[in-house]
């Protein structure tokens, strides 16, 4: 070796001399170094925290050959709340559970949701995976592998997992309407102190900022800097269910919620889309006998937070269940506690009953976590809004007076509003169990609790009587329901059960079929009562005219703000609103099941024509001039001022005023308009009827009903008072400019949009020929000139689109689907 190359070798080799101590410091450092410090719990899996470092480390098993090291449930819920309605980011608000996979690539650790929609079940493994393999899986986290045990577990720090937003709370915001929200990530930390440590589930937090430059109207109601805004995130790590559940096929004839997976392993001719219904497992100690205690019961727990008397009308009627299962043969398989003292009521282990507190009044709903694998429900979660039980007393003090709170009798809002809230319960925690809303409940009776419940006005002695407003257990349905869900007949004899519901006349209507004033199903509406909705539409106008006779200072506590009495109003005023949307779908409506073959329903069938034109009176009478004209002794009680601090609550929910305080008893009558006009022409509607009448001419089409319309509300005045003159005139003027509306609308067919346009151009004729008093001439010439001038009347539809009287929402402010006492 000659002097060059022997220098050369020399500095390679001190080269690696001196890298040696680099690449051990690079090295993670051994396990036990690592945690030696932090305060070690086990359960699920080991855990190690270091609260002054702000760590959170997470002790993962040894990965297989695939680097799979665990698998487990996971979801993520609020702890806390943004307190909106209309955001919906609620205290105790969850994700849905997902299979998670921890998984070692390289120096890191992966988190992966699995996507276990699509299977090949029971296939070979080479089919399985082919499944597996053709559809996206979603990586959601990575991390530095911080240590590595001997024997092969895994250390890693998951602060940053924790701090993801994983409740979507910047999308939420800016679906809401408020913009510009993104994390602070200086403000953005895991919360060491909150972890939880149990056998089948672990519990972590992380405090969450978010910032905005530009905060919409809800949060500057709420939050004290409106700028930014922090909630605290839960997530849980849940014990995958093993695999003694049994899975139990969905039949869209039984009300229940699904989970849908794609089997590519069923066989030719059987289908590939599946869907399992979701239920809790219950299993008998004792399986041969028909009735049997269970091995593990289903228990909800009710918020401590919520105070009595409440709490206790909560545990009365989600306990109303209990007899559904025990009548499908489980003994003491469901029970409703309070929720013990100390219990955190996030944890996956418990079933809750949440009281949850919003700055205005919105939805309550009953959630379920589900093992996506199989419909399992491992976690029901309801949420009730604490705001409801107000509202109820607002629509029964001003039915009834507020000086009945407190007597005690059937006519006490404080009795009937408990009454409400056990409804409410049970009907929130049958979706927690896995039922489904049935709208058409309401039409066989009290057939469900899964039904929104109009409350049932009655009159007694000309007066309003409350004492039957709300049923008092679950109710046909429901035990139908239960017992196909739970009860242990055979997966084979699960259809003939079904069809057994079906034969016996059980009525079932979902959600997309009932709550656009739009559809057409007659049986399928929210907040309707009866076996006959126009008959109950008529009887709720009398309804409406007893409370309007008897509404004023009544309705007001002692020292309460005389203008509470505008809020007060609005849910009497419109107290048929909803029988209205009733009403209407039973013209150009069409009767049809969720059918099945061979069970008898499988053609669908037209509301009879005479059905259909009583429901069409029954709403044109709804647009009388005394039925929209206020009564002279209320008008004045509701002219009066607000002087304080801003209510958002009350000033979305009155009438547009005349100013300021003024009331507009005007504005009240075309709001009301409106709701018959809108429901009755749909577009929908209206092309259904246009087409039964080509089929079948005794059927009433489209053009008939907007020539009733046009004489109802158009019809030369003969001796009326001069007080409803200017109430006619304004709902006639609003039906023609709906109708103009609806002539222009793309979904209406080209067929009624034609007929509409020319009963418009006749009546423009007839309305220049009109005689009468000046008020009465000038109003009818003035229309006939717009409806003759297509630019003049175009332009005013567009005008009209922003200037219509807005009706005070109904349901759970800001909500997509909103209403008075609904959920969702």
């Amino acid at each position: 070796m000659n002097t060059k190359t022997l220098l050369a070798a020399c500095a390679s080799a001190l080269a690696l001399s001196m890298a040696a101590p680099a690449f051990a410091a690079d090295a993670p450092k051994p396990f036990a170094e690592v945690v030696k410090d932090m305060k070690a719990e086990v359960g699920l899996l080991p855990v190690y925290v270091d609260a002054k470092q702000g760590k959170i480390l997470l002790s993962l098993p040894k990965p297989d050959t695939q680097g799979v090291s665990a698998r487990y449930l996971y979801f993520t819920a609020l702890r806390t709340g943004l307190g909106s309605a209309p955001v919906g980011l609620d205290r105790a608000k969850t994700s849905d559970a997902q299979v998670l996979v921890f998984r070692r690539v390289g120096k890191k650790v992966v988190a992966e949701l699995e996507n276990p929609r699509f299977r090949a079940a029971n296939a070979p493994a080479d089919e399985q995976a082919a499944a597996r393999d053709a559809f996206a899986y979603s990586t959601i986290w990575a991390g530095e592998v911080v240590s590595e045990n001997p024997d092969g577990r895994l250390l890693v720090d998951i602060s940053s997992f924790l701090n993801r937003d994983a409740m979507g709370v910047a999308d939420t915001l800016k679906q809401a309407g408020e913009n510009g929200w993104k994390m602070v990530g200086d403000l953005t930390m895991a919360d060491p102190s909150a972890v939880k440590v149990f056998p089948e589930n672990l519990e972590f937090e992380a405090r969450q900022t978010f910032a905005s430059d530009t905060p919409g109207p809800e949060v500057r109601n709420i939050a004290p800097d409106p700028r930014q805004i922090t909630l605290v995130v839960r997530h849980s790590l849940v014990k995958l269910p093993d695999d003694n559940y049994q899975p139990r096929r969905f039949d869209p004839r039984t009300g229940t919620f699904s989970t849908q997976v794609l089997d590519y392993a069923a066989p030719l001719g059987q289908p590939i889309v599946q869907d399992f219904a979701n239920r809790f497992r219950l299993e008998k100690t004792d399986p041969k006998a028909a009735r049997s205690t269970v091995k593990k019961p289903i228990v909800f727990y009710v918020d401590r937070s919520a105070p009595e008397p409440i709490r206790s009308a909560l545990v009365e009627g989600a306990a109303w269940w209990a007899k559904a299962f025990d009548d499908a043969g489980y003994i003491d398989a469901f029970r409703v506690e309070v929720l013990p003292e100390g219990v955190d009521p996030l944890d996956v282990r418990y079933n809750v009953i949440n009281w949850v507190n919003r700055a205005t009044r919105g939805w309550s709903y009953g959630q379920s976590l589900v093992d996506p694998r199989t419909g399992e429900i491992v976690k029901g979660s309801v949420l009730l809004g604490s705001l409801r039980v107000r509202q109820d007393m607002l629509i029964f003090e001003g039915l009834v007076g507020a000086d009945k709170v407190g007597t005690g009798g059937p006519n006490d809002p404080v009795q009937v509003s408990l009454a409400r809230i056990r409804q409410l319960a049970a009907h929130e925690t049958g979706h927690a169990i896995g039922l489904a809303h049935n709208f058409a409940a309401s039409t066989q009776g009290r057939f469900s609790v899964m039904d929104y419940p109009a409350p049932r006005l009655n009159l007694k002695d000309g007066e309003i009587d409350l004492s039957d407003a709300y049923g008092v257990g679950v109710g046909r349905w429901d035990d139908f329901a239960i017992d196909w869900l739970y009860g242990d007949t055979a997966e084979s004899q699960q259809p003939a059960k079904a069809l057994a519901g079906v034969k016996e006349g059980l009525r079932y209507i979902s959600d997309a079929d009932s709550r656009a004033a739009s559809t057409g199903q007659p049986y399928g509406s929210i907040w309707d009562d009866g076996t006959d909705a126009a008959a109950e539409l008529s009887r709720m106008m009398d309804v409406r005219k007893a409370a309007l006779a008897r509404f004023g200072v009544n309705a007001l506590h002692a020292n309460e703000p005389a203008a509470n009495l505008r809020r007060k109003f609005v849910p009497i005023w419109l107290v048929h609103r909803y029988q209205v949307e009733a009403a209407a779908k039973l013209v150009g409506g069409i009767d049809y099941a969720y059918a099945v073959k061979g069970d008898g329903r499988e053609a669908a069938r037209a509301v009879p024509a005479a059905d259909q034109r009583r429901a069409l009176s029954a709403l044109i009478d709804t647009l009388k001039p005394e039925a929209l004209d206020v009564p002279e002794a209320i008008v004045p009680l509701l002219s009066s001022g607000w002087s304080g601090s801003y209510d958002r609550q009350f000033d979305i929910e009155i009438f547009r005023t005349a100013g300021e305080g003024v009331f507009d008893p005007l504005a009240a009558s075309e709001a009301a308009a409106n709701q018959t006009l809108n429901a009755l022409l749909a577009p929908e509607r209206l092309n259904r009827a246009a087409d039964q009448h080509r089929r079948d001419e005794a059927a009433p089409g489209a053009d008939e009903i907007v020539q009733k319309l046009i004489d109802a509300t158009f019809a030369a005045p003969s001796g009326e008072p001069h007080r409803f003159g200017d109430v006619r005139r304004r709902v006639a003027r609003q039906a023609a400019l709906q109708l103009a509306a609806a002539s222009r609308d793309t979904d209406l067919s080209a067929g009624v949009a034609a007929e509409i346009d020319q009963r418009l151009h006749e009546l423009a004729g007839k309305l220049a020929k009109r005689g009468g008093d000046p008020a009465e001439r000038a109003w009818a010439q003035s229309l006939s000139r717009l409806l003759s001038d297509r630019e003049a009347l175009d332009a005013a539809l567009k005008d009209q689109a922003k200037a219509r009287v807005p009706v005070p929402p109904g349901m759970p402010i800001g909500a997509g689907e909103s209403d008075w006492m609904g959920d969702l």
